[in-house]
Order: structure tokens, then sequence, then C-alpha cells
């Protein structure tokens, strides 16, 4: 019989939240009983998305808190209050500044231990190591479940005190082997306690796109899916294109998303001449991205700086046959062999990421290799069920 889980992400459902669904069904599909959790509802709420509005409909939401748990906490003489205040003193939240804040994650923390008493919770999954990991942690200390963690990001972008975070977590999992260093050197978590993560994709749904994929040497249709932020390195690829274009390629770039930096974009793309060949899609459903993977001809994400682990849409393209271009940052030298079944290239480097264009848009041969090698890699390797198992596993083994 399976275990009574929480499964806590920040602000769900979200445009990029899809990983967490495909996973929380995995590990129900294994039979174990998940309870959804997060920290308040998205503002305004953009997953477009079908699983948006019964996500919702099922999640519990820790702020604003229960009046009714808050009440019987206060009933029962405010169990826990001592340790909650001494881990508050830990994170330096209890001076007149940050004091406001740390009532907030207080009483967040008292609605998750009574909530999860009141379901039966044996064990509280945290995907992420900001705020929500506080409030994990005092819920614990206040007699909570235990807990354990995913850090999907450089230490930087999760705000301070990680030791505290993490310290009774557990176990802690780590998107990628360069997370798991900066948490061994830097909040100084022993490797035993650190676990190997990443968040899979459908496999088998992806498996039969591109199956009737139009290939024409010389031309070809270049796709990001991604945020539209200047990290994500929208810009570089237009200037690739550009010059590709110049030297008589055939080149068509979709790109799909939304973000602060459209307006940036769309002015670069008309500065660069280049209207009759982008396409904006904005922000799409999973169901559109699969549809836009069945028909392009390979897949680039060439981001820059922190904020990057294990981009998931590079292992959808990757599983939907597609040669993906990507830049070397957080885990992607992990997922993709260079001239195997995938390209890397330096952070902004755009004549690498113009060579590696050309070179697919004049080869075909090349191109439906790579294209297959990284379908069997995404078979092989990033299977939702074989993540899902894993991280079900270290839970289980938390308890011995």
């Amino acid at each position: 019989m399976g275990r009574r889980l929480g499964y806590l992400i920040p602000e769900f459902p979200g445009q990029t939240h899809i990983f967490f669904w495909r996973e929380i069904a995995a590990l129900r599909n294994m039979g174990e009983d998940v309870y959804i959790i997060s920290t308040r509802r998205p503002r305004p709420i953009v997953c477009q998305h079908d699983f948006a509005k019964p996500s919702t409909a099922e999640t519990h939401y820790l702020f604003p808190p229960s009046a009714a748990h808050l009440s019987t906490w206060f009933a029962e003489f405010c169990p826990g209050l001592p340790k909650a205040l001494e881990y508050g003193g830990i994170i330096g939240a209890l001076g007149p500044k940050s004091f406001p804040r740390f009532l907030g994650l207080l009483a967040s923390a008292i609605d998750l231990v009574y909530w999860a008493r009141r379901k039966g919770i044996q064990h509280i999954h945290c995907h992420s190591c900001a705020d929500s990991a506080h409030v994990t942690a005092l819920a614990r200390q206040m007699g909570g479940p235990p807990y354990s963690l995913t850090l999907h990001g450089d230490l930087d972008i999760y705000g301070t005190h990680h030791r505290a975070k993490m310290e009774y977590a557990s176990f802690i999992s780590a998107v990628g082997s360069h997370l798991r260093e900066q948490i061994r050197t830097r909040v100084g978590i022993p490797v035993e306690r650190l676990r190997a993560s990443y968040m899979g994709v459908e496999v088998g749904k992806l498996a039969s796109l591109g199956r009737d994929r139009q290939t024409v040497p010389g031309r070809l249709h270049l796709a990001t899916v991604a945020r539209l932020h200047p990290a994500k390195g929208h810009m570089h690829v237009l200037a690739a294109i550009r010059r590709g274009v110049q030297e008589g390629l055939d080149l068509h770039y979709t790109i799909a998303g939304a973000g602060p930096f459209l307006d940036a974009i769309t002015s670069k793309v008309s500065e660069l001449d280049l209207r009759d060949r982008v396409t904006m899609l904005g922000t799409i459903s999973s169901e559109e991205v699969e549809a836009l993977l069945d028909r392009i001809d390979a897949f680039v994400l060439a981001s820059t700086g922190q904020g990057e682990a294990w981009p998931v849409s590079i292992m959808e393209a990757m599983g939907a046959g597609l040669p993906v271009i990507a830049s070397r940052i957080g885990a992607t030298p992990e997922m993709i062999t260079p001239g195997v079944d995938g390209f890397l290239i330096g952070q902004r480097d755009e004549d690498a990421l113009l060579e590696s264009i050309g070179a697919l848009a004049n080869d075909l041969e090349l191109r439906l290799r790579i294209g297959s090698a990284a379908r069997n890699t995404t078979l092989q390797r990033f299977d939702v069920s074989a993540t899902a198992s894993a991280l079900r596993d270290a839970i289980y083994a938390s308890e011995c």
C-alpha cells in the first residue's frame, strides 16, 4: 500500500508546472496517495494547460491560512512555538523589519501542520528551496511530518539561510551534479543526504511525434519554447538567424512563450528585418507544444547566466526526435552528448550557434542521425515513470 504524500509546489499551477503534474500522475499510477499543496494561488492564473482547473480544485493553499487551524493551535496553547521562534532566530527573522514576514511563514506552517494531521500525511516533498522550504522546516519543528526538498536551480536564486532549510530534511534532491556540489560545498550537507534528480517527460507520447516530419535540405525551421526573458537567449538566436539568412540559408524561427521581454524581442525582429521569418506564438498549451515539436526541424535554447538546471523543454524536444542546440548552462552537459544526440555551444557564442544551425540546415543526414539519437536518449534516460520512481524510493529509504 502506498504512502500518503504531500507534494508542495509554490504558486501552483503555473504555465511551466506541467512537469510537476506529470510526476504527480506517475506517483499516483504507482499507488501513492498524493495530496497537492501550494503556497498561494497564482495571480493572475495564466496556465493554459488542461490540468489547470482540476489541479487547482484539489490543491490545498497554505496562504491565507485556515482560521480553524490557527484557532486550534491557539486553543492547544501554541504547541511548537519555542522551536519555531528558535528557527526564526536562526534565519534572522525576528527583527522589527523581518518579523511580519516571519509571521506569514509561521501561519502557513501552522496551517500545514494541522492540514497534514487531518489528512494523515506521512511525508511532504517540497519542490522548492525558497520560502516554501522555510515553511516545511518550520512545520517539522512544530510537529509536522518529515519532509524533503528539491533544488531546481542555483542556490543564489532561492534566497538565504539554506542550512536551516535543509538541516532537518530527510534528504535533498538536486537537479544536476553542479547543484549537488553547491549544496555540499556551500551549505555543508553531506553527500549521503543528497540525491540526483530531474523532472521526467512522457516518452510514450513524444515517441509518436515527428515520424512524418518533412525534411528539406537547406531549409530549417527552429523553435524555442521558453519564457520571454533576456536570460533565455532569444536575441542571440535572432542574430545568428540574420547572419544565416545573409549567407543564403532558408531559416524560420518560431518563438513560444510570454514574458517581460516581448517588446524587446519584437523590436529586434523588426530591426533585423526578420518579420517574415519569425513567428511569435505567445503562451501555448502542452498539446500545442507537442504539435509544434511535431512539425519543426530543430530546437534551440541559448540560455545565459543562472536559472537553468535541467530544462524540460530540451528533454521534450529530444523525445520528439529533434536535434537540440543548447548553451552550456546548468546540467545541459549531462543531458546532451555533443555531436551524438545534440549540440552544445558556449553562452552568447553566436558564431557557434550559426555553425550548428548551418550544419543542420545543409546536412540532412546529420539532422536525422542526431534526431534519432536524441529520441533514443530520451527513451533510455528521461522517462517520468523512472524519475518519479526514484523520488518515491528516496522517500521510502529515508524512513529506514
